[in-house]
């Protein structure tokens, strides 16, 4: 499934619930959380996470739990601040699109 367009969304919600996590540790819950539809390469997901620091919608910092450096990605207050209002916008849109294709035509399509 392509997330284009969502992929903000996905990131700031993960990391919403799973709280301070290294960046694999993303790709796997969006992977495990859409049951593999969102399968998305570390080239896509890592940029994304440095483009929300650079908004402020998450920050970083350097671990050392392992014999490797870990980069630890943690969401700002402004970040929930901006999943929340991203949900919002992302239910208003699915509630349009069913009140376009209909009730029976959303359910069989589920």
């Amino acid at each position: 499934m392509d997330v284009r367009g969502h992929l903000d969304l996905l990131l700031l919600a993960v990391l919403a619930e799973a709280g301070p996590v290294h960046g694999y540790a993303v790709i796997t819950a969006l992977r495990d959380r859409s049951e593999g539809a969102f399968d998305v390469p570390e080239g896509t997901v890592y940029p994304a996470l440095h483009r929300l620091e650079r908004a402020g919608l998450v920050v970083s910092r350097w671990e050392q739990a392992t014999p490797r450096r870990r980069r630890i990605y943690e969401l700002t207050h402004d970040g929930q601040l901006a999943r929340t209002a991203k949900q919002r916008e992302w239910r208003s849109f699915v509630n349009r699109v069913q009140a376009v294709i209909g009730p029976a035509t959303a359910q069989a399509m589920a």
